[in-house]
């Protein structure tokens, strides 16, 4: 069996990385798989890279047009009207299984995935956001389709046009996460529909000497330190005005945060709930080796997402050792078991959000425990294993 797993992008966002850990995790279990990527980041043999931006491009502006909306509010949409002729390519002649990932902003478009789906091939699409089962939305709760007429059509001729070309072929659909595999699910009650975890890979994301690892980013020795990772610390999504708003909540003595991601300078022109010497800015972590260092130097990590799927954030932090805070939405209480390995604060409930940063700094036991439950849930192994079931589609 030859598995051919699609991306946009080899490592650029939660969705590629995935993907490109998946890929790994098959080749070491006897699953021959490449990657076709349109952005390739690496050497690897096994990633081939096709194609252009001409297609995302033609995409963006054809939502402007449309949505009559200005470029930077068009990204929360996907109209799959352009893409690559992937099906051209070697690689997808050669495979017995397509593995779609996260395939928008010109990579696939619905023309091609309709060829796909005729030319008889088995199917699986990972969703690692709604879009695969909404019209072009990619969040249910970006926008507000009720509202805006426009984007109400495009909505629902889009679903209805997803709906039909799925029906043309032999098409199984996968979940990072239990939540966006039950909305798949009944959005499309006739799909194949399950779920499987993202993988995690150990030999990179495990516990290492938090002193040695403070060291390294010139933190605080005897401090404690709560991180939040983001690319964007601007992305309302991610919830950073929540964690300055828990922040306030804190009692005294405050841990310190550590904050990494872009746009950091927005934090300091917030209304901050406490000293600015007590947070740390590293804008950029080099490498999954260093990210797994770095998790490894705090003692808790935060992740106020208002809405997300799997995040591997929380996987990568458990692997090392280190419990998190987040709020109870998407997959993340499935990740984190409340009061084990970490905290459930209630919906963008910022005082909760305080309240479980400060149970988790008193309970440093939960570190093992964060551990052991991630090198089950998030095995390299146990996942290629549950997908190479889940190629064998009849």
């Amino acid at each position: 069996m030859k598995v051919l797993i699609i991306s946009t992008t080899e490592r650029t966002g939660g969705g590629a990385i995935a993907a490109r850990r998946l890929l790994t995790a098959l080749n070491k279990n006897g699953i021959k798989a490449k990657m076709l990527v349109r952005d390739k980041q690496t050497d690897d043999v096994n990633v081939a890279a096709y194609g252009n931006t001409i297609p995302k491009a033609l995409e963006r502006l054809r939502l402007m047009c449309l949505l009559r909306k200005p470029f930077r509010q068009t990204w929360q949409y996907d109209l799959a009207s352009d893409g690559i002729d992937i099906l051209s390519t070697l690689e997808y002649q050669e495979a017995d299984v397509i593995h779609l990932h996260w395939v928008n902003q010109g990579m696939l478009s619905l023309k091609q995935l309709r060829q796909m789906m005729l030319s008889g091939k088995r199917i699986v699409w990972t969703m690692h956001d709604e879009w695969p089962f909404r019209g072009i939305r990619h969040y249910t709760e970006e926008g507000n389709a009720t509202e805006d007429k426009r984007i109400s059509a495009l909505e629902e001729r889009l679903f209805k046009t997803k709906q039909e070309i799925y029906g043309l072929g032999n098409i199984r659909f996968v979940g990072c996460s239990q939540w966006i595999t039950d909305l798949a699910q009944e959005a499309m009650p006739q799909a194949n529909v399950r779920h499987i975890n993202n993988c995690i890979p150990h030999n990179i994301f495990h516990p290492q000497s938090q002193q040695e690892a403070r060291e390294v980013f010139s933190l605080p020795r005897t401090q404690k330190l709560i991180l939040f990772t983001c690319q964007k610390v601007t992305d309302k999504r991610k919830g950073m005005t929540y964690l300055l708003e828990a922040l306030k909540h804190l009692n005294e003595p405050k841990p310190h945060l550590v904050v990494v991601g872009g746009k950091t300078e927005e934090i300091l022109n917030s209304d901050l709930g406490m000293d600015t010497d007590k947070i740390h800015f590293i804008p950029y972590v080099n490498g999954e080796k260093e990210m797994a260092r770095l998790y490894s130097a705090v003692d808790c990590f935060v992740t106020p997402s208002l809405q997300d799927n799997l995040p591997n954030t929380i996987a990568e932090a458990m692997s090392c050792g280190t419990p998190c805070v987040g709020f109870d939405t998407g997959g993340i209480p499935e990740m984190i078991s409340h009061m084990k390995n970490g905290y459930i604060a209630r919906y963008c409930d910022s005082e909760d959000l305080a309240r479980g940063i400060e149970c988790t700094l008193l309970h440093p036991e939960w570190r093992e425990t964060a551990r052991h439950s991630a090198a089950h849930d998030y095995s390299e192994d146990r996942v290629a294993k549950e997908y190479a079931k889940a190629y064998e589609i009849h």
